[in-house]
């Protein structure tokens, strides 16, 4: 029993190579093999072994000071991903139309889950939005902060929510203002009950952010979101407008999702 409970742990352990990539993100693009080493617990020469396959793959690419950056095969699988995956490709039109029948003044985004965040898979800017919105394709934002990620949060089921607060207990008090358990459950049910989420300034400043899930199968995975800044947003039959707008963008997305569901990721 001891020895298939290790097995079974080095099964779900990640692989070296994909530890060493996740290494890499804005805030620390550029590693050397020491610090590689150290951050991961292995010997340098195990590192160097590894990284000149990545080299090699065209997934590193070395840089002054001996050190790496990620290299141009990610770039070659991003245009990839822009022109194959159904969502980006389905939403793309949608959030168009969505825009015309809101505000030229405000952004559309499409986010996904991805592990324990949710990553920005498409952007659509209106023609009078002006100033930076904080996400972008490949930005990725916590589970609770902001609508576009609290729509998504609120579609999981509750052992999964628990862990989420287990994990990030300190800034969902400070955040959300969620004392305890009870409380942080309480205002994620009330999202999942209205359908929709609409928050102020918790990705940026001024921001409003109004999200929708959108699902695959009948399962949510990704949401719309609609953001913008100004007094419009102070106004209630526009914002129930855009309500309804954002909502049927989200269905509309949903159900070629489901027609296209055989090549869509499991």
């Amino acid at each position: 029993m001891k020895n298939m409970a290790k097995t079974s742990r080095i099964a779900n352990r990640p692989s070296r190579l994909v530890m060493i990539l996740q290494l890499f993100d804005r805030d620390r693009p550029v590693w050397t093999v020491e610090q590689m080493a150290r951050a991961l617990g292995l010997s340098s020469s195990t590192i160097y072994r590894h990284v000149r396959n990545l080299v090699k793959g065209g997934f590193l690419d070395p840089v002054s000071g001996a050190a790496y950056a990620l290299g141009p095969a990610f770039v070659r699988f991003d245009q990839i991903l822009r022109h194959t995956d159904p969502l980006s490709q389905i939403a793309a039109p949608v959030m168009q139309d969505l825009l015309k029948h809101t505000s030229e003044a405000c952004v559309v985004i499409v986010c996904r889950k991805f592990k324990d965040c949710v990553m920005c898979v498409q952007e659509a800017r209106g023609s009078k939005f002006r100033g930076q919105i904080g996400y972008e394709r490949g930005v990725t934002m916590p589970l609770f902060i902001g609508a576009t990620s609290k729509v998504i949060l609120a579609q999981l089921p509750d052992r999964q929510l628990k862990s989420v607060y287990l994990d990030n207990g300190e800034t969902i008090h400070r955040v959300l203002r969620a004392s305890n358990w009870h409380e942080f459950r309480a205002q994620i049910k009330d999202i999942r009950e209205a359908g929709y989420a609409l928050t102020r300034g918790e990705v940026a400043a001024n921001r409003v952010g109004l999200a929708v899930p959108i699902a695959r199968n009948g399962k949510a995975f990704a949401s719309i979101s609609l953001v913008g800044t100004g007094k419009m947003w102070d106004d209630k039959k526009k914002v129930d407008a855009f309500i309804r707008h954002v909502r049927a963008a989200a269905a509309q997305i949903s159900r070629a999702l489901a027609r296209q569901s055989p090549v869509v990721s499991r």
